[in-house]
């Protein structure tokens, strides 16, 4: 490492406090009440029920979430038998990654204790407290013994990641790279270096995925692992073959793959360039790799290389292993983990690399776009979606193979509660997805959304998303040979069933721009005019929602607020005033923040009629609406602002005398319950308020701008409120999550005001 990683890494370790792990409570402890719950006399009523019956341990504490992470420092990274001591920031380090990817608490625990059953009998009186065990940096031969001991004598998942770890994301990165170089598992030359625990596992997951266990040649630091050798363990005699090949160099001959688990410089370009056409290489050693990507490269430009370094396409990880088998593991309170969960694993993942990469993703490697193939051949960490490939997957094998003591029925609702995890608005975001698709179902009718901007490579992303989740009936706009040139480019082959509205050809538009002028020819608009604006993609799209022929609109990817709005105004309109909302999910909570968007400093009227546009879309969610006017002062009506908000309570509850509305107050005590209890019995909104409605466009927005960067709020939107028909526009810097997510809403939108619609109508 250089002077300044080191630097860096010490003072991550040691500031502001030292350590990379905390504790948190789950339950509130700020009142007398709260500590005879959590503690004495309270506490005795859950130990008497798990005196009762042991399993409801899993229901009254943190034993189904909580694992183990177990050394004792005899094989620390690539350092060696620095000791338990030593290891300890590695383990708190495995603790920060099952938090961070799977929401599975940690205690690591370092036990001084070289001797095999010592260690065992240690971590075996411990499994009382734990739902899991993961053993890490154990070292070979002793780690075999000590996993097979413990998974034989526990009655819970008991795990080597050194040794699984490893091999799981090899398979799976074995099984992409064989497909793209059109080879078969079962015809493959492989040629393993190093013989420790991760390689040896290895060769068995290897053989587990189809490889001919005569087809895998094992190296160590003397040579090949042949039969005739007598310094073989019982492990490594179980690849010995019977050949008489002596040396790696030997080995590499005419083989299709290296995998490499020894030390840096094991490969040289000379060795490659003896193996087979388009070589598979593995080199996995740290910190430095057998042979680096650009070395091997030089000798073998048809090479697919793979490594441990993030620095590299392709890095075999293992947090791309076992933060998700524990999840998965854990969740059917499965007693083992099995073979065949770890293959079940391997599979989810190389399956997962094949799948279109998303915007989060991209972002979180700076920029860099990644396509299945060469330089991609397994998913990235801070991927979220291996948490919903990768868990269900193993508990669906647990289940299988009958060690699930809580199977699982339901994998939909299971999938939607590990998108919680994750946050809270990916789950908010797949239960709109499920309302969707079961109103679709029920009414026969897929919402119709267009895109104005079809060549936009953010829209044809996510609208691939939206297909392969059959949420909505997406229209493209825009010249059809650009957008399907488009699509091609961005292998996209999803989008080619997808329907296109060409303005320059399609014969709606006379259509169109006579229904625009008939509206708009008061206005200034001359016929000429009319039809050209229904070249514009921008209009004609508005238009297709205006009459009938899409029942709602998303834009504003490649361009302002200012010019995506204004066709929308001119088309589809607004029944009194148009206005802006975002949806805000913080700490638990679902808050409706309006005007954040269109109005610049509204009229007490105008603040009213947005304040009743919002109580309608939290309708939407079943949410009983809890309206706060906001100012600078609480109850006073001093100053304009003051006085405006609450004329606009006033015209509200004329309107709508049973809505709970109020203010003018402060925004604290809008949301915070304690002051209004305290401060303002007589308010109505005695449980919080859930819409905040702002009195201008500047405070609107800041709001929800600083919620969203400060406070850990998850925002969607914004939302036109006002229209006659469903039209949005997301913001320009969004992702191509943003607007699925804006897209699944929108989609609900359309479905409601359908069904209010036909229920106006008596249908």
């Amino acid at each position: 490492m250089d002077e300044k990683l080191i630097s860096d890494a010490l003072n991550y370790h040691a500031l502001p406090r030292a350590g990379k792990v905390d504790v948190s409570s789950l339950k509130p402890c700020r009142t007398e009440r709260d500590l005879s719950l959590a503690y004495s006399p309270g506490v005795a009523a859950p130990c008497i029920e798990i005196a009762k019956n042991p399993d409801l341990a899993y229901e009254y504490t943190t034993k189904g979430n909580l694992v183990a992470v177990i050394t004792n420092g005899t094989a620390v990274l690539g350092l060696g038998d620095i000791g338990p001591l030593a290891g300890k920031p590695v383990m708190e380090g495995k603790g920060v990654l099952f938090k961070q990817f799977a929401d599975i608490n940690v205690y690591d625990i370092e036990i001084d204790a070289k001797d095999p059953d010592q260690f065992i009998a240690t971590v075996k009186a411990l499994e009382p407290t734990f739902g899991g065990i993961n053993l890490e940096d154990i070292k070979a031969p002793e780690c075999f013994y000590i996993e097979k001991k413990l998974k034989e004598e526990m009655k819970i998942p008991v795990f080597h990641d050194d040794q699984h770890g490893t091999a799981i994301i090899c398979g799976a990165a074995l099984i992409n790279a064989a497909h793209l170089t059109n080879r078969k598992l079962e015809n493959i030359k492989i040629v393993v270096n190093g013989a420790g625990a991760a390689a040896i596992t290895c060769a068995k997951i290897f053989t587990q995925l189809g490889v001919p266990h005569k087809n895998i040649i094992m190296c160590d630091s003397k040579g090949v692992v042949t039969k005739s050798r007598k310094d073989l363990n019982e492990f490594k005699l179980e690849f010995a073959q019977d050949t008489k090949l002596k040396t790696l160099g030997d080995a590499l001959k005419d083989a299709d793959v290296f995998v490499g688990l020894s030390v840096a410089g094991a490969v040289t370009g000379e060795m490659l360039k003896s193996m087979n056409k388009n070589p598979i290489v593995f080199a996995m050693a740290n910190p430095e790799p057998e042979i680096l990507p650009p070395v091997a490269k030089e000798a073998r430009p048809d090479v697919i290389i793979a490594t441990g370094r993030s620095d590299f396409p392709n890095q075999v990880n293992n947090v791309l292993g076992f933060p998700y088998i524990f999840r998965g593991a854990l969740d059917v309170r499965a007693t083992t983990i099995t073979e065949n969960m770890k293959l079940a694993a391997v599979k989810a993942l190389a399956a997962l690399a094949r799948e279109d990469v998303p915007d989060q993703v991209v972002a979180a490697y700076r920029g860099t776009k990644f396509h299945f193939g060469p330089n991609y051949i397994i998913p990235k960490p801070f991927d979220s979606r291996v948490l919903l490939w990768v868990a269900p997957a193993v508990a669906k094998a647990a289940i299988a193979d009958k060690v699930a003591q809580k199977p699982i029925t339901d994998f939909t609702t299971y999938v939607d509660k590990l998108a919680s995890f994750q946050s809270s608005g990916r789950g908010f975001i797949r239960d709109t997805i499920h309302q969707v698709k079961d109103r679709a179902q029920a009414s026969g009718h897929i919402p119709k959304i267009v895109f104005p901007e079809g060549r936009s490579e953010k829209i044809l992303r996510a609208v691939a998303m939206l297909m392969a989740e059959k949420v909505v009936e997406p229209i493209l706009v825009g010249y059809e040979p650009r957008i399907r040139e488009k699509i091609k480019e961005l292998d996209l082959p999803i989008l080619e069933e997808c329907k296109i509205a060409d303005p320059s050809t399609d014969p709606r538009a006379v259509k169109y721009a006579d229904a625009y002028y008939d509206w708009r020819k008061r206005r200034g608009i001359l016929k000429q005019e009319a039809a050209r604006r229904m070249i514009d993609t921008n209009y004609f799209a508005s238009m297709m929602v205006a009459l009938g022929d899409a029942d709602a609109l998303v834009s504003g990817s490649t361009q302002n607020y200012a010019e995506a709005v204004k066709p929308i105004l001119d088309t589809i309109g607004a029944k009194r005033i148009a206005s802006g909302m975002n949806i805000v999910l913080v700490k638990n909570r679902m808050l409706f923040f309006a005007d954040t968007t269109m109005n610049i400093n509204p009229t007490a009227q105008q603040v009213a009629t947005i304040a009743i546009h919002a109580s309608r879309i939290a309708g939407f969610f079943k949410i009983k609406p809890r309206i706060a006017m906001l100012s600078y002062t609480n109850f006073t009506s001093r100053g304009d602002n003051p006085k405006k908000m609450q004329e606009a309570v006033d015209l509200v509850r004329q309107r709508f005398p049973e809505m709970i509305v109020d203010g003018e107050m402060q925004a604290d005590t809008a949301v915070n319950v304690d002051i209004m209890e305290r401060l303002f019995p007589f308010s109505r909104l005695n449980e919080g308020a859930n819409i905040l409605v702002f009195p201008n466009l500047d405070s609107g927005n800041i709001a929800y701008k600083l919620v969203q960067q400060l406070a850990g709020g998850e925002v969607f939107g914004p939302f036109l409120m006002g229209l006659r028909k469903p039209a949005h526009i997301v913001q320009r810097t969004g992702t191509v999550e943003d607007i699925f997510n804006t897209v699944a809403l929108t989609a609900l939108q359309t479905q409601i005001v359908k069904d209010l619609e036909n229920t106006k109508k008596g249908k």
